[in-house]
């Protein structure tokens, strides 16, 4: 696994973080270096799959990056007939991935596609992953890709959803910020590397509160809605149709 020094050396110009070739040859120590309980949300992706994937349904990773949540459903779910599909807008990620999964040599067929996931159409899936994504997707379309997702689901069907959220008290969210540069900084981070990093994902990662998520999850008609992990500002959701 390559070390992420993407920021180690200090830049006069930080541009807008992108998840491109550089990125991609970092990024499984960067997202587990950065994002506190990330290993326990994939392991508990593939558990929850053996439990809400049926037969013949269809499953989809909705930004599924290198493809982590998408092997942990293919390990867990590898007897079962059902259509898997993993979508990322990003060639760099996606092309990495398609090595990752030619590796494990178990489970179900996957159907990797390069898209928006605002551009595909969800239907009969039992289960659906959105694993820190939406916080990628501008907030004036969150709205419509639930709906799209929930309209595509089938009785019973498992949102899971994780994101970096925003807390609505000034000083929890400082002390929360404060825990999770603590985080960082014990997994080997810089003070540098920490800031460059903050100020290049500033307008590209937005995150919300938990109660937007919850009241917009119900809005769309998920009947329950469940906090299932939390470490500092790093939540994960369960929304069951």
């Amino acid at each position: 696994m390559t070390k992420d020094r993407l920021y180690v050396d200090a830049h006069e110009i930080i541009p807008d973080f992108v998840f491109d070739e550089r990125v991609a040859c970092v990024f499984p120590d960067m997202i587990n270096r950065s994002v506190p309980g990330y290993g326990t949300i994939i392991n508990m992706i593939g558990t929850l799959a053996a439990q809400y994937i049926k037969p013949n349904s269809n499953c989809y990773d909705l930004g599924c990056s290198l493809g982590a949540a998408t092997m942990a459903i293919r390990f867990a779910v590898e007897d079962l007939d059902f259509h898997l599909v993993a979508v990322d807008n990003s060639p760099a990620m996606l092309s990495t991935a398609k090595h990752c999964l030619a590796e494990q040599d178990r489970g179900p067929t996957v159907e990797l596609i390069c898209a928006d996931i605002r551009d595909i159409q969800i239907c009969l899936a039992s289960m659906v992953v959105l694993n820190f994504t939406l916080q990628f997707v501008p907030a004036a379309d969150r709205l419509t890709l639930l709906t799209n997702i929930y309209e595509g689901m089938l009785p019973g069907g498992l949102l899971l959803l994780s994101e970096k959220i925003a807390l609505p008290n000034d000083v929890a969210q400082r002390l929360f910020i404060e825990m999770h540069h603590g985080f960082k900084k014990a997994q080997g981070y810089s003070e540098l590397e920490i800031s460059q990093k903050r100020t290049a994902l500033e307008d590209v990662l937005i995150p919300e509160t938990l109660a937007c998520h919850k009241e917009r999850l119900q809005k769309v008609g998920f009947s329950t809605v469940e906090v299932w992990f939390q470490c500092f500002n790093f939540i994960s959701l369960l929304a069951i149709k």
